[in-house]
C-alpha cells in the first residue's frame, strides 16, 4: 500500500502519515457500507436522529482530540474548536428540520388526469461520496455528510491529504453507535483515491479547485450520477459613498484576512466609490494595524499559516504581478518564512485594474486590492467581470440601492452591510453562479432534499384504458 506524509504548516515538517487506499480497498468499502445503508434507511428518521443525538454526545466527548488534530493540520486553535462547535450546531440543525422534510407525503389527485390519485416516497442515494478540501476541514466534510445520512444514504467520506488528521479522532467518536457507525466510512488517500470514490458511489459531493472540481463533473457525468460541486470564488465587495466606512472597513477585513484568507467566500476584491477611497483606505490601514500572524506563539495573532505551502508561491506571484504593472503595496507584500513554516501578513493593494492576475485568479489569501470606481454601473462591470460567481457584499446605507446592486451582481449570495455571511447562516439555500459551483444547495432545506429521489406510485381509480385508443378510426371524432 501507498503512504503519503502529511505536513505541519506551522513548521514545514513530516509529522503524520496516512495510507492512500486503493481502488480495491475502496470498493470493498463501498460494498459494506452499501450493505448497511439497507437497514439504516428502513430504520425511518426518529431512529437516525436518535443516533445523531449519541453521536453528537459523543463529538462533546472527544471535542478536544478532533480539535487537536485540526490544529495540527492547519496551525489555527481557535478556529478549530470553532470547526467542532459549528458541526454540533450542525448536527442540532439537521434533527430539527429531517423529520419534517422526510414526512410521508400526502396522496393527492392529479390536476391532468383526475381519476389517477398518486403519493410521492423519498428514496435516498444509496451512497453518498463526500470529498473534503484543507481549508475548513472538518466543517466542509460534515456539512454534506450529515444531511446525506439523516436522510437515510450511507456516505463515503475523504478528507484532503493535506488535513486528515482529523478523520481518527471522528471515526473515533463514532465507536458504540452501531447503526451509524456501519454507514460511514472515512478513507484515506490521494487524487487516485478519490477517482475510486466517484466509480462506487451513486452522488458525489466536492469541495475544491475549479480545475479538479471539473475532472470530478467529468467523471460523474459519465457514470450518470449526480455531482454537487463547491468550488473557487473571487468574491467582490461594493462600497458606496454612503456606507458606514468603519463598519464596510471592518467587514472587509474579517471576511478577507480572517482565516488567512484561505476560505471560498473570503471578499478577494474590493471597488469603493471614487469619492470615499482615500477614506475608506485610511481606515483599512488603521485597523490593519493591530493584524498579526499567529506567530512564534499560536495563542496570539489573527492569522495563522498558509496551510498548503505551495499556495504562498501562487500568492506571491500574483503579488510581484501587480507591483509589475504598477500597483502600489500600503502593507505586507512579502510572503514570510518562519521555523519552516510560510505566512502572508495581511496585504493591502491599490493601484490595481483586472489585467493583475489578483483581480482575476483566486488568490486564497489574506489580501485586500482596492479599486476605485466612477459610477454604480461601472462598479457593477468590474464586479461581475469574473468566471465565479460565489457571493459578493454590498455597503450602502440606502436600502433601495443596496438592493438594486444586490440584483444586478452574478452571484448565488450577497451579504448587505456585512461580509461571508454564507459562512455563519448554513439555512438559508443559494446556489453558485459561473465556475464556482454546480447542483443543488447544501445550504437550506435542499442541503438534504438533494440527496432524495422521489418515486410516484400512481394509483387509477377508472377502468384501464384499452387499445382502442390508439385505433385510427377515432380520428373522425377528433
Amino acid at each position: 500500500m501507498r503512504h503519503l506524509d502529511v505536513i505541519n504548516p506551522r513548521n514545514g515538517q513530516v509529522d503524520y502519515q496516512i495510507d492512500c487506499l486503493d481502488a480495491a480497498t475502496v470498493a470493498g468499502r463501498a460494498l459494506e457500507l452499501r450493505q448497511a445503508q439497507i437497514a439504516w434507511q428502513d430504520a425511518g428518521v426518529d431512529f437516525r436522529c436518535e443516533q445523531f443525538e449519541q453521536w453528537r454526545n459523543a463529538i462533546v466527548t472527544n471535542r478536544a482530540a478532533i480539535a487537536e488534530a485540526l490544529c495540527a493540520d492547519t496551525g489555527r486553535r481557535l478556529f478549530a474548536h470553532f470547526e467542532v462547535q459549528k458541526v454540533l450546531d450542525l448536527i442540532d440543525y439537521w434533527i430539527g428540520r429531517a423529520p419534517q422534510l422526510l414526512a410521508k407525503p400526502k396522496e393527492a389527485s392529479s390536476r391532468l388526469v383526475p381519476s389517477v390519485r398518486y403519493h410521492h416516497e423519498l428514496v435516498p442515494y444509496q451512497l453518498v461520496g463526500v470529498i473534503s478540501p484543507w481549508n475548513v476541514p472538518l466543517i466542509l466534510a460534515l456539512i454534506d455528510a450529515i444531511p446525506a445520512l439523516l436522510a437515510g444514504s450511507a456516505v463515503l467520506l475523504k478528507p484532503s491529504e493535506v488535513t486528515p488528521r482529523f478523520g481518527l479522532p471522528l471515526q473515533a467518536s463514532l465507536e458504540g453507535i452501531d447503526g451509524l457507525a456501519d454507514v460511514i466510512g472515512i478513507v484515506t488517500g490521494d487524487a487516485e483515491t478519490g477517482v475510486a470514490i466517484i466509480n462506487e458511489v451513486d452522488a458525489i459531493c466536492f469541495t475544491g479547485s475549479v480545475a479538479t472540481g471539473r475532472k470530478v463533473g467529468v467523471q460523474a457525468a459519465a457514470r450518470f450520477i449526480p455531482a454537487f460541486l463547491e468550488l473557487g470564488g473571487k468574491d467582490p465587495a461594493i462600497v458606496m459613498p454612503s456606507a458606514d466606512m468603519d463598519n464596510a472597513a471592518r467587514a472587509i477585513i474579517r471576511s478577507a484576512v480572517g482565516m488567512t484568507g484561505q476560505a471560498c467566500q473570503s471578499l478577494e476584491r474590493v471597488y469603493v466609490h471614487e469619492a470615499v477611497h482615500d477614506q475608506l483606505l485610511a481606515i483599512l490601514m488603521q485597523q490593519l494595524e493591530s493584524v498579526t500572524i499567529n506567530w512564534p506563539e499560536m495563542s496570539r495573532g489573527q492569522i495563522g499559516p498558509l496551510i498548503l505551502a505551495s499556495q504562498g508561491d501562487t500568492i506571491q506571484r500574483q503579488l510581484d504581478d501587480a507591483v509589475a504593472r504598477g500597483a502600489t503595496v500600503h502593507c505586507g507584500g512579502q510572503i514570510e518564512h518562519h521555523d519552516g513554516g510560510r505566512w502572508c501578513p495581511p496585504t493591502l493593494l491599490t493601484g490595481v485594474n483586472h489585467e493583475m492576475a489578483v483581480m482575476r485568479e483566486e488568490t486564497f489569501g489574506p489580501v485586500i486590492p482596492l479599486m476605485p470606481f466612477a459610477t454604480e454601473d461601472d462598479a457593477l462591470h468590474l464586479a461581475n467581470d469574473s468566471e465565479f460567481g460565489l457571493s459578493a457584499a454590498v455597503f450602502s446605507s440606502a436600502k433601495n440601492e443596496a438592493l438594486r446592486i444586490a440584483r444586478a451582481l452574478n452571484v448565488g449570495a450577497v451579504s448587505i452591510n456585512d461580509a461571508s455571511l454564507t459562512a455563519l447562516v448554513n439555512d438559508v439555500e443559494k446556489n453558485s453562479f459561473c465556475y464556482s459551483g454546480l447542483g443543488g444547495s447544501r445550504m437550506g432545506d435542499t442541503g438534504l432534499e438533494r440527496f432524495l429521489r422521489k418515486r410516484a406510485l400512481l394509483y387509477q381509480t377508472a377502468p384501464a384504458a384499452s387499445i382502442d385508443i390508439f385505433d385510427e378510426s377515432g380520428m373522425a371524432s377528433l
